[in-house]
């Protein structure tokens, strides 16, 4: 099979079809792996659905297995032009396992033992905002709209614009954070002034839990899920918190 043929065409397709760079940048990768695994059919019809049933079957853990089955799906629909080919392979069901938050005291102890600003910036956002992590490392300053009181998040999962609340607590903190850091365009800069990525607000959010005393694994999209659970002990509606989340 001449893969890369058949990846670069899929490359096209997928830039195409989705907005979402992760998306695409995921997809692509999955497809690819794919079409290394089964590079001696000469064509992508000529693989059998069993041996594809049995390839997903070598990824261990749900979401992986449900990922690459939509990756395939997507390729040989898009690019095959063989949208049947797999329709009979079904999605594995996700565990239902609700995730482990934080109460509101063990946030706030998080918060109390934060001496760093930036951190304390990044904690407030996160817990604030219910943001994701993509989305916190990508805010900008000219995202925040302080007369209408709300956060534009722009480019959100899927692509997807949406605004969340910006709440009185959170103004002084970024005010002051501004005035000592005066960080340019993004509001979250590493230490030689390069976006600040995943990987170093995780350690943020392990250091905080682990100086607070918290027994439970912290983590950070565990902040979101913080932040809507406690909204809905609070009695928000639950069609607000749905709008703000972004679902």
């Amino acid at each position: 099979m001449d893969c890369r043929k058949w990846s670069n065409k899929y490359s096209t397709d997928c830039k195409l079809k989705y907005n979402s760079l992760a998306t695409q940048s995921n997809y692509i990768s999955c497809v690819n792996n794919f079409l290394n695994k089964f590079s001696n059919y000469r064509e992508p019809k000529e693989v059998p659905t069993q041996e594809i049933k049995e390839y997903l079957l070598t990824f261990k853990t749900i979401n992986t297995r449900k990922h690459n089955l939509c990756a395939i799906k997507s390729f040989y629909k898009l690019s095959v032009g063989m949208p049947s080919k797999i329709d009979k392979i079904p999605y594995p069901k996700s565990d239902k396992k609700l995730p482990q938050v934080l109460s509101v005291e063990e946030v706030q102890k998080m918060f109390n033992v934060c001496e760093n600003l930036k951190h304390k910036v990044i904690l407030a956002l996160l817990y604030s905002c219910g943001l994701r992590v993509s989305e916190l490392i990508n805010l900008r300053w000219c995202n925040i709209d302080r007369s209408r009181m709300i956060i534009n998040i722009i480019g959100g999962k899927g692509n997807k614009d949406r605004q969340v609340m910006l709440t009185e607590s959170l103004i002084p903190i970024l005010e002051k954070y501004y005035r000592e850091y005066k960080t340019k365009d993004y509001i979250l800069r590493g230490q030689f002034g390069e976006q600040y990525s995943s990987r170093s607000v995780l350690q943020v959010m392990k250091q905080l839990g682990s100086k607070a005393g918290i027994n439970k694994r912290v983590w950070t999209h565990q902040m979101r899920h913080n932040c809507f659970t406690h909204m809905v002990e609070k009695g928000v509606d639950i069609n607000l918190i749905s709008r703000l989340a972004g679902h």
